[in-house]
């Protein structure tokens, strides 16, 4: 089976790098839906053959017979698509924000605007397959986690289920993004100029992310310092997460947790005790890589997530869930 995918928002640095992915899935005809009449592409050389082009209406996608349909959009954006998509019959992963949060109070708190779509929240089912595969599978409306959350959950999870976390210590997540992740859109902060041979913190304490990891780790506000930064780099994010333990004596009965819980999993890989991953280690892939370190004498561990923001963190995951929500093999297109 072969299925039409429409993507909203092929512009920007996730919506193209779906594009890439896609030219190596088997099952999947890519349709790039325009939705905004003001945007320039760049330039092509002639005789450039790409994927079909549609307007973003719901005469265009029907006529278009999509199945699915990815919106690599600001969440205003797909909270206004997302309706008629779905009314359309269409399956839907979204890559905003949009619909990751399960209430509206929420979603206000964090992201400083109103949610017009309460009931999609509910709907929504939280594209993180390593936690919620099955749900995925059955789901009209996938929403594919912020970058950020998915190196933090997939690190701080079987952690904290395990019960070696000393959570009145608190946990520390220091988390380097390279530029893409603040997506095309032009600004000062993210232009050259800024961002070569500079280093900097932003959205400290109230980084919109920040509820994700709340929400699906079980942790509480009070419990988890969080601050995001930014590299001069194109991709990639570095997490390194710090909290004591309470019942791991080294680093050899962490990943014994980390070998328990992802042994099956194909996108996740654990490094020998003490090693640590780069992100050279995880650009260009759909992987998150995983190692500790830790000190049994004073009870501190140190946890390295890397993802690459585009990949495991937006386009990758996307794309593996669409594999879930069509029966396709976990793995097309991305290994």
């Amino acid at each position: 089976m072969t299925i039409r995918v429409g993507i909203v928002g092929f512009r920007g640095y996730s919506g193209m790098e779906l594009q890439r992915l896609l030219k190596g899935h088997g099952r999947v005809e890519p349709v790039l839906m325009e939705h905004r009449a003001d945007s320039a592409d760049r330039a092509l050389p002639r005789g450039h053959k790409g994927p079909a082009r549609i307007a973003c209406t719901a005469e265009g996608a029907k006529a278009a017979g999509l199945d699915a349909a990815f919106l690599a959009t600001p969440p205003e954006v797909s909270m206004e698509i997302t309706p008629w998509l779905l009314e359309a019959g269409i399956r839907v992963v979204d890559l905003s924000g949009a619909f990751r949060l399960r209430t509206v109070e929420n979603y206000k708190r964090w992201y400083k605007e109103e949610h017009t779509q309460a009931a999609l929240l509910e709907e929504a089912a939280y594209g993180l397959p390593e936690f919620y595969r099955e749900k995925a599978k059955t789901a009209r409306l996938v929403s594919n986690p912020g970058c950020y959350p998915t190196a933090a959950n997939l690190a701080l999870r079987p952690l904290l289920e395990s019960g070696i976390v000393d959570r009145e210590a608190g946990v520390i997540c220091d988390a380097k993004s390279g530029v893409s992740g603040a997506g095309r859109k032009p600004s000062l902060k993210t232009s050259f100029c800024e961002v070569t041979e500079n280093f900097s913190a932003y959205s400290i304490l109230d980084h919109r992310h920040v509820a994700e990891v709340l929400q699906n780790s079980g942790l509480e506000e009070r419990e988890f310092s969080f601050t995001a930064q930014l590299l001069p780099l194109d991709r990639g994010i570095h997490e390194t997460i710090y909290f004591r333990t309470t019942g791991a004596q080294k680093a050899e009965d962490i990943v014994a947790i980390y070998e328990r819980q992802y042994k099956d999993e194909p996108f996740v890989r654990i490094y020998e005790p003490g090693q640590v991953p780069d992100l050279r280690a995880v650009q260009f892939t759909n992987f998150c890589d995983i190692g500790v370190k830790c000190d049994a004498a004073t009870g501190r561990a140190v946890v390295v997530a890397a993802i690459d923001n585009l990949g495991k963190g937006a386009a990758g995951q996307a794309i593996q869930n669409l594999n879930l929500q069509f029966g396709f093999a976990e793995t097309e297109g991305l290994l």
